[in-house]
């Protein structure tokens, strides 16, 4: 059987862009707001958070907390660990690098949604077209439309995004 070739969709350069823009886009949704808390579904979707944390913090004045959701993506009704903080009330962004079929943002709802939340939205660096789950992201880096038998690689380095490929 042949191996697919790697396609490089995003570079470091356009990456940092598509951030950028991603955190002006999360400020001007909650510019009303003092606060508001990142959740970052492990692990990309934690290192993007941090990453997104980062900026926000130098180009606005909101009080941004960033926290990890660990999803066994394999048995997503396996023990979810709880939320580290009290959700009640606040505006909370669920992040994930990659949004595939929708299935671990919406596994990830069960912890989130037991608190009464003032806003929930979703953002993910790369979405696909291909939803299983009644799930949109609210704030896209790159939207791709692929086959189901395309994967999309996102390669870190650290707390680092270094580059996104179409495999």
């Amino acid at each position: 059987m042949e191996k697919k070739q790697r396609v490089l969709i995003l570079d470091k350069e356009r990456i940092s862009l598509k951030l950028r823009r991603m955190a002006y886009e999360i400020w001007e949704r909650n510019a009303d707001e003092q606060s508001i808390v990142l959740i970052g579904i492990e692990k990309g979707g934690k290192i993007l958070a941090d990453n997104l944390t980062e900026l926000l913090r130098e180009i606005s004045p909101l009080e941004v907390t960033t926290i990890s959701l660990q999803i066994n993506k394999k048995e997503p009704l396996a023990a979810t660990p709880p939320i580290a903080c009290n959700l009640t009330g606040k505006s909370v962004i669920i992040v994930d690098d990659v949004a595939n079929s929708g299935k671990t943002i919406i596994y990830s709802l069960q912890s989130i949604l037991s608190y009464n939340l003032k806003k929930l939205t979703v953002a993910v660096l790369v979405d696909r077209k291909h939803k299983s789950f009644p799930i949109s992201a609210t704030i896209v880096g790159l939207s791709v439309s692929t086959t189901l038998q395309d994967h999309i690689e996102v390669e870190t380095e650290g707390k680092e995004i270094m580059a996104v490929y179409l495999q």
